[in-house]
């Protein structure tokens, strides 16, 4: 069974259709045993009914509605997708199958929830008009909470994206702010959408979140969302450390003083999951975390089990934040920045 490509094309499969006839009527007994397979005629009907068999659509109109979709969702085309979902409001709810990069089957809802980074080959992007899309879908029924049996829901998926406009549209709708994902989910099992976002440095969506009352279900989360209130009088210490790489995961200035006022150490190394303040801002390009823990007396020069500095880990990435993490930490005139051309 084949699978579609990650950058679907109606015009491509039409192609492939007719390469498949010709190569059937050229001799080719390959080709004309995948037609023979389908139909006793080699016409191009029957090469288009091939094409869409072995891809796992039982006629050629059904993979040419999924590639349509894909496209439709892909592109974020809210009139075609209003047309589309008039004409088969099943659409809404039928998971993505047979593609080459969602072989998991994603709702369409959880889909646009991944829009920012899984069409993009690896990249993260900015993208508009993600939440008129899910609005589109859930007036359609697409289940706000996803299917019973789901690992997580489409609002904890958006959070794990950083898809602040679905994640606004899912709320709207009703999402439950409290559910967790399975215990076996990949990612952040039994976490909420909070956790999730939290997790992954989607402030935006954690922002979000904690406006609509998510709750905060220890002091990392409560840290991400900007305010530990009374969690730190009753945190252990590895929950205080962990909870001051999320403060600085997610630019929480206040917080990182809290924390440190506290007695947490800032350059400790979180001795279960690896995380550590100095090291978390410079990688994900947090400029202002990365000028406040210096002035609390962060190393930048403390290495990880790799041998690499702050200022190594910011080199990994290029985007404003992290170009900014570069001057600060090189304009410190650390040896380890002093030994880099």
């Amino acid at each position: 069974m084949f699978q579609l490509p990650s950058r679907p094309d109606l015009e491509q499969a039409r192609r492939q259709a007719k390469e498949l006839l010709r190569a059937a009527r050229a001799g080719d007994g390959e080709a004309a045993a995948r037609i023979a397979a389908v139909s006793d005629r080699q016409t191009l009907a029957g090469a288009q009914l091939a094409l869409a068999r072995e891809h796992g659509f039982p006629s050629w109109s059904r993979l040419k509605r999924e590639i349509e979709r894909r496209q439709i969702l892909d592109d974020r085309d809210v009139d075609r997708l209003a047309a589309l979902l008039a004409e088969e409001p099943e659409l809404a709810t039928t998971p993505l199958r047979r593609w080459r990069d969602h072989r998991g089957g994603p709702s369409p809802l959880s889909y646009t929830a991944m829009l920012r980074y899984d069409t993009t080959g690896g990249v993260w992007r900015d993208l508009a008009d993600t939440g008129p899309v899910a609005r589109l879908l859930l007036e359609a029924g697409a289940p706000v909470d996803g299917k019973p049996g789901d690992k997580e829901t489409p609002l904890m998926t958006a959070a794990s994206y950083g898809d602040a406009e679905v994640a606004k549209a899912l709320i709207e709708a009703g999402a439950d702010l409290e559910a967790r994902a399975a215990d076996d989910a990949g990612g952040v099992p039994d976490g909420t959408a909070l956790l999730h976002a939290a997790v992954f440095g989607m402030t935006d969506v954690v922002d979000v979140l904690a406006a609509a009352g998510a709750q905060a279900h220890g002091i990392e989360e409560a840290a991400a969302a900007g305010d530990v209130g009374d969690w730190l009088d009753e945190a252990p210490a590895d929950a205080r450390l962990r909870a001051l790489v999320m403060a600085a995961d997610h630019q929480r200035l206040d917080v990182i003083d809290r924390l440190i006022a506290a007695g947490t150490p800032v350059d400790a190394t979180d001795p279960v999951f690896g995380g550590q303040p100095l090291r978390t801002a410079a990688w994900n390009g947090r400029s202002a975390s990365v000028r406040r823990l210096l002035d609390h007396g962060a190393d930048p020069d403390l290495r990880d089990d790799e041998g690499r500095t702050p200022l190594d880990l910011c080199r990994l990435g290029d985007t404003a934040g992290h170009r900014e993490v570069e001057a600060i930490l090189t304009s410190r005139e650390s040896p380890a920045a002093r030994d880099v051309d």
